[in-house]
């Protein structure tokens, strides 16, 4: 599901921010995982919608609350594709694979144009283009959510798109959807996801494909991902694209889960790197109002810098030098969705951290707190997506419709450590959540606003940022997860 993201604010409590003037988005319906295996791919394409606009959130529907639903019984299937046999078994069309340590997808000769009007700056820019697309990927159980993520190298002059090709339970096939068009800069076009994507059985809202009605179906019985690589016309230029991947997913409406034991990483603690979101308050507001809002890159650059990554002094040079922590800043302006209008989009953060040095990043979900346990054993921090009243998380001091933060470490008793970015300050980022009431507020579907109308929960959506050559630990860890 998507919910607004980052807007640190009161909802019937005391405030620790002002909230910041935000356009609201999905909060989708999620039903009970099908009962049914997937119907045969038929593996195909629809023709790409035209993009438009939308502007409204799509309320939850009422209906009897579902307490306590085991939280590691949902499907939830990653799949990626970046090794040099994964590129050479997609369809390429003017693309190539690239061997090596870190093997990749690059231009290898044009074989299409584009004339595209950037929806906004206006500007009429032709550029050429090649095209790989994914094997068909089946999956094992019907999915009423997909969350694409890549990582990828755009230098100036280049940039990429992704779309969804996807076959629903019926047979039938969806729009080519746009998944995002993405750059690591901002100097050839705008990065964007795409509005206004739909069929009636299903839509695109900012970065998460929804099925409209779960519960009614058809689901999303199989994929492909496409990746279109562009770059300026008679150009030798080339992104390089290193991983592409999907996670799909049927998560049960449940707006409580029974807290997992403490396991292995209770006790342990990563010495991730702490920064306030709130001490950028009112920088550079055309990247989404400011630090207030700043959750997702501030939580990213933490995890960017645990692995030894940061930008360069001539990278920060843009940033007024007056500002504390100016990495910060440089990460909001490299996250920020220009369609979105905010830096919350969980694939361009997770491509963000892939612009550093041998470092990847996906997006996907976890079951509980012990999946995370696991990942920090193995030296890899997490960051999570959630909402909550300021009464449903003690010592937070706030409430948020959505609010991304780190989780470092455990305590003893295995309760959360979190670094949370929504603090006053660097040196009070360090908080320690009761792990039940963390794990319900993560895992969740659904939820009680101030209004006790039903809102949305993520479901246990993280971003995973780890090295290109993770150790034989991390590897085991994440395998482990399903993440390859």
């Amino acid at each position: 599901m998507r919910l607004e993201h980052c807007v640190v604010h009161s909802e019937g409590n005391t405030a620790m921010t002002k909230p910041a003037p935000r356009r609201t988005v999905l909060a989708a319906v999620l039903a009970a995982v099908a009962a049914t295996a997937a119907a045969p791919a038929t593996g195909a394409v629809a023709a790409p919608r035209a993009a438009g606009r939308t502007g409204a959130q799509r309320a939850t529907g009422p209906g009897a609350p579902a307490h306590g639903t085991p939280a590691d019984t949902a499907p939830v299937d990653y799949t990626g594709w970046t090794s040099y046999t994964d590129w050479r078994r997609g369809t390429r069309d003017g693309t190539r694979p690239v061997p090596g340590e870190r093997p990749g997808l690059v231009i290898d000769d044009p074989t299409g144009t584009l004339v595209y009007t950037d929806p906004h700056t206006g500007t009429v820019s032709t550029w050429d283009s090649a095209i790989w697309t994914s094997p068909v990927h089946t999956l094992r159980y019907p999915a009423s959510e997909l969350i694409a993520s890549w990582n990828a190298r755009t230098p100036a002059g280049t940039w990429l798109q992704v779309e969804l090709l996807g076959t629903y339970t019926d047979g039938t096939a969806t729009p080519a959807y746009v998944m995002g068009r993405w750059a690591s800069g901002d100097g050839d076009i705008k990065r964007t996801s795409v509005d206004g994507q739909k069929d009636g059985k299903s839509s695109i809202w900012t970065d998460t494909f929804s099925i409209d009605d779960a519960a009614a179906g058809p689901l999303l019985a199989s994929y492909r991902l496409r990746a279109t690589l562009y770059s300026k016309p008679g150009s030798r230029l080339t992104p390089t694209l290193w991983r592409l991947g999907a996670m799909a997913s049927t998560i049960p409406d449940r707006f409580t889960v029974p807290a997992s034991v403490p396991g292995a990483g209770a006790g342990s603690e990563l010495p991730v790197p702490r920064y306030s979101q709130n001490i950028h308050k009112g920088q550079y507001p055309e990247y989404d109002n400011g630090g207030e809002a700043w959750c997702s890159p501030t939580s990213s650059q933490m995890v960017i810098e645990y692995w030894g990554r940061k930008p360069s002094a001539a990278d920060l040079a843009w940033v007024n030098p007056a500002y504390a922590d100016p990495q910060v800043d440089h990460a909001a302006r490299f996250t920020y969705d220009y369609q979105y209008k905010g830096c919350g989009n969980w694939p361009f953060n997770a491509a963000y951290a892939a612009t550093y040095r041998d470092l990847q990043g996906i997006i996907t979900r976890l079951h509980s707190l012990n999946d995370i346990e696991r990942l920090i054993r193995a030296g890899i921090p997490v960051i999570t997506s959630q909402s909550f009243l300021a009464s449903e998380l003690d010592g937070a001091g706030y409430g948020t419709s959505g609010h991304l933060m780190c989780i470092a470490g455990f305590t003893a008793a295995g309760d959360v450590v979190a670094n949370d970015p929504a603090s006053s300050s660097d040196d009070v980022v360090r908080n320690v959540y009761k792990r039940a009431q963390f794990e319900t507020i993560w895992l969740r579907t659904k939820r009680y606003n101030a209004s006790g109308k039903v809102s949305s929960g993520t479901g246990g959506v993280c971003y995973l940022y780890w090295p290109a050559r993770p150790s034989p630990g991390q590897r085991r860890a994440l395998a482990a997860l399903g993440i390859c």
